[in-house]
C-alpha cells in the first residue's frame, strides 16, 4: 500500500468550519486511492484549521490530476469553505498544492486541480481536458447574463446579492459590517435631522456644520474651510473625487462666449485670454452630458439639473482658478456668464452649479459606469469561459473579489426606482438611467487607459494634476507585472492566437458584455501577448486604481454639502444681481437631503475593515515559483511608489494620498 499525506485547510472568515463528513480521493494518471472519510475526532475542519491525514492507494498513482472532495450532512446541513488541500506523495517527492477556495454547500462532490496554471493547449490527458470542459459548462449554468437596463453594460442575472452563488458573495462578516455601518450612518444622521428641523431649508450656510458632529475627516474639515476659494475649486478638477473631466482648451466653444476683457483681471499682469489659450494654459469643464437629461421629483417636488461650461486658467501663482462660469449650454440672456468680479453671492452660487453637475458626473459616470459596470462585465465573463487553471483566471480572480455582491446592492439599494439615489440626488431615478446611457454611447476603451485619456485631454504637461502622475505610476506597474505573467504562459503571439478558452473570452465580454457599442475600439479577438498584457492591464486598473480614485474620496469631498451638492431645489439663477443668500440655502439640499447624502458617501468611502490592499495575494492563486516570484516584484515595486508618494507629499498642507497603493483594494467591494 501507498501511504500520502493529505493536508486540508479551511477558511479563515466565520462559518467557514463544518461538523459534516468529509471525504477525500486521490485521482492519478495510474488510477485512485481509497475513498478515505477525513476524521480526527473533535478537531476536523474548524474555522482556520489546517488538517492533517493519510490516505491509502493499493498502487503508486503517479502524477497526481486531481483532488476529489465530497461533502455529506451528518446531523445538520453545515457548508465548508476550503482553502486548499496539499499532497505530500510517498518517497518524500514534491509537496503539490490543490487551490480551492469554494465553499461546499449541501451533499456535493467536487475535483481540484493541482496548482500550475495551463492553457488548454498545456492540457494534453483526455481527463483534465474534460474538467476544463465540465467546469466551464457548470459555471455557465450558474453565472448567466442579463440586461439590467438597455443601452448600459450587460451584467449578473441576480435580481438580488441573495441569488448569487455562495462563492462571489460577502464573507458573513463583510456582510454584518456593509449593512451595520449603512444604518449607523443614517440613524446618527436621522438623529439629526430631528433634532434640526426634519424637511426644511438650512437658514445660513454655517448651519451645514450641524451635521458634522461625528461622521468627519481632515480633508472634509479642510473642504469646509476652503470650499469657497477659487484655487481649491481648481484643485479639485485636477484632485478631486472626478479627476477625469478637466480638459486643455485651445479654442472657445462656439456656445461660450468668453471675451478677453471678460476675464482680464482673473489673469497674471501683461497676458490675455488669447495669448494664454495659445500658450496652453486655459482649460475647460464641459458637462454637456447633462443637457437635456430628466429632473427628479422628490416628496413631491421637482428638483433641477444643469448643463455649465466653465473655464479655467493655470495662473503662474495661484494655480487652477475658474473665471468664468456659463450654466447651460445655450448661450443667452438666461444663461449669463459668470465671472470672479460679479457680486461674491452670484459667483459662489454658479459654483456650486458646476459641482453640483460634478456630484452627478462622478456618481454616474466615473464611479458607476467607468468602473462598476466596467468591470462586471470581465467579471462575469472570467466566470463563465476561463476555469480555475487557466492562468487569465488565476491572475484576475482575486481583482473580482466580491464585486458582484456589491453591484448587486448597488443596482438595488442606490440607483434602483426606490433606492437612495432617487431619494436625494437630482438624476435619481429616469435622470441617472439616461445619463448613463448617454455616456455608455461614446465609451471607449481608449479611454479607459490613463495614458490615452490624459493624452486626448491635453493635461499631459498640467502641473501638480497628482492624479495623473499617480495613475501612470500604477499603470506602469500593473503592466510590468502582467506582462511578465502573460510571459510566462503564453511563449509567442501564436499561443494567444490559438487559446481558445482565452478567445471564447475576449469575445464574450465583447459580444455579450458591452452589446451595442460599435465604436468601443476593443476587438472581438486577442492577436498578440501585447494586446492581451494591456487588456488584463486596464482590467486589473480600473477595479484598483480607478475605483479608488473615484470612490475613497467621496466623503472627503462630498461631506460638506455646499461643496458638491446631490440636488437643486430651484433653478439656475438667470441674473445676478437677483442672487441672495435665502436663494442660495432654498436651492441647495434641505436638512434631510444634506443628512443622507453625509450618510451614503461615509458609508461608500470610508476604509473597508477587511480590504485586500493593491498587490496583496490573500488566496494564493499560482503555485509555481516564478509567478511567486513576479508578484514579489510588483509588491516591491508598489512600495516605491508608496513611499515615492508619501515624500512628495511632505509639507503640501492638502495631501493626495488616494492613490497609496496601501490604501487601494484590490478589488471592488464597495
Amino acid at each position: 500500500m501507498e501511504v500520502y499525506t493529505v493536508t486540508v485547510a479551511t477558511g479563515t472568515s466565520e462559518y467557514s468550519g463544518t461538523n459534516n463528513y468529509i471525504y477525500v480521493t486521490l485521482v492519478g494518471e495510474k488510477g485512485e486511492s481509497e475513498r478515505t472519510v477525513l476524521d480526527n475526532p473533535g478537531l476536523d475542519f474548524c474555522r482556520g484549521a489546517v488538517d492533517k491525514y493519510k490516505v491509502t492507494s493499493p498502487l503508486h498513482l503517479g502524477s497526481l490530476l486531481l483532488v476529489r472532495l465530497e461533502k455529506q450532512k451528518y446531523w445538520l446541513e453545515d457548508n465548508w469553505f476550503c482553502r486548499y488541500v496539499t499532497v505530500e506523495p510517498p518517497g518524500g517527492d514534491k509537496v503539490l498544492t490543490f487551490p480551492c477556495y469554494r465553499w461546499l454547500i449541501g451533499d456535493v462532490t467536487v475535483e481540484i486541480r493541482e496548482g500550475t496554471a495551463k492553457t488548454q493547449r498545456d492540457d494534453s490527458l483526455p481527463q483534465l481536458l474534460e474538467h476544463r470542459k465540465t467546469e466551464l459548462q457548470e459555471r455557465q449554468k450558474i453565472y448567466r447574463w442579463v440586461t439590467w437596463a438597455p443601452g448600459i453594460p450587460r451584467c449578473i442575472d441576480a435580481a438580488t446579492e441573495a441569488d448569487l452563488p455562495q462563492d462571489v458573495r460577502f464573507d458573513n462578516e463583510k456582510r454584518s459590517d456593509f449593512e451595520h455601518s449603512l444604518k449607523y450612518a443614517l440613524l446618527e444622521l436621522s438623529l439629526k435631522k430631528l433634532a434640526i428641523r426634519f424637511g426644511k431649508s438650512w437658514c445660513d450656510l454655517d448651519d451645514f456644520k450641524r451635521i458634522f458632529w461625528k461622521l468627519r475627516s481632515p480633508i472634509a474639515e479642510y473642504c469646509m474651510d476652503h470650499w469657497k476659494e477659487d484655487r481649491f475649486f481648481g484643485y479639485q478638477c485636477m484632485n478631486g473625487s472626478n479627476p477625469r473631466m478637466v480638459q486643455r482648451c485651445t479654442k472657445l466653444p462656439e456656445n461660450f462666449p468668453v471675451l478677453p476683457n471678460m476675464v482680464r483681471r482673473s489673469m497674471a499682469p501683461r497676458t490675455n485670454l488669447d495669448k494664454e489659450l495659445k500658450a496652453g494654459n486655459i482649460y475647460l469643464l464641459d458637462y454637456s452630458i447633462m443637457d437635456g437629461v430628466p429632473c427628479n421629483t422628490i416628496n413631491g417636488k421637482l428638483q433641477y439639473i444643469a448643463a455649465p461650461l466653465c473655464l479655467l486658467y493655470h495662473h503662474p501663482d495661484d494655480g487652477l482658478i475658474p473665471i468664468a462660469i456659463q450654466l447651460d449650454q445655450t448661450p443667452g440672456p438666461d444663461a449669463p456668464i459668470f465671472l470672479p468680479r460679479d457680486p461674491p453671492l452670484a459667483w459662489q452660487l454658479a459654483k456650486m452649479w458646476v459641482r453640483h453637475s460634478e456630484f452627478q458626473v462622478f456618481q454616474v459616470l466615473s464611479h458607476l459606469l467607468r468602473t462598476h459596470l466596467v468591470v462586471e462585465v470581465f467579471c462575469v465573463a472570467t466566470l463563465r469561459q476561463l476555469p480555475s487553471v487557466h492562468p487569465i483566471h488565476k491572475l484576475l480572480a482575486p481583482h473580482l473579489r466580491y464585486t458582484l455582491e456589491i453591484n448587486c446592492r448597488g443596482r438595488n439599494q442606490l440607483i434602483s426606482p426606490t433606492g437612495i439615489f432617487k431619494r436625494v440626488v437630482s438624476t435619481g431615478g429616469d435622470g441617472l438611467l439616461i445619463l448613463a446611457q448617454k455616456e455608455y454611447k461614446v465609451l471607449t476603451y481608449r479611454s479607459l487607459q490613463p495614458h490615452f485619456d490624459f493624452l486626448d485631454r491635453g493635461v499631459s504637461q498640467l502641473p501638480n494634476y497628482f492624479y495623473r502622475e499617480h495613475s501612470l505610476m500604477l499603470w506602469e506597474a500593473i503592466l510590468r507585472f502582467v506582462s511578465g505573467t502573460v510571459s510566462l504562459y503564453y511563449l509567442s503571439d501564436q499561443d494567444v492566437q490559438e487559446d481558445l478558452e482565452l478567445q471564447a473570452w475576449i469575445r464574450e465580454i465583447v459580444q455579450e458584455g458591452f452589446t451595442d457599442l460599435p465604436k468601443f475600439g476593443l476587438p472581438s479577438n486577442l492577436s498578440t501577448k501585447e494586446e492581451l498584457s494591456t487588456l488584463l492591464t486596464m482590467v486589473i486598473f480600473t477595479c484598483t486604481a480607478q475605483h479608488a480614485a473615484t470612490n475613497n474620496g467621496q466623503f472627503d469631498w462630498c461631506a460638506w454639502v455646499p461643496n458638491t451638492p446631490c440636488t437643486m431645489r430651484h433653478p439656475p439663477p438667470t441674473d445676478k444681481d437677483a442672487v441672495t443668500m435665502e436663494m442660495i440655502m432654498d436651492t441647495l439640499p434641505d436638512v434631510s437631503q444634506s443628512c443622507v447624502q453625509m450618510a451614503i458617501t461615509w458609508h461608500l468611502g470610508r476604509a473597508q475593515p477587511d480590504a485586500i490592499p493593491l498587490g496583496q495575494y490573500t488566496e494564493e492563486y499560482f503555485t509555481e515559483g516564478r509567478a511567486q516570484e513576479l508578484i514579489d516584484k510588483f509588491r516591491t515595486e508598489l512600495k516605491e511608489i508608496e513611499d515615492h508618494i508619501v515624500r512628495q507629499s511632505e509639507g503640501h498642507e492638502l495631501k493626495y494620498l488616494f492613490l497609496l497603493p496601501s490604501r487601494i483594494e484590490n478589488s471592488i467591494t464597495i
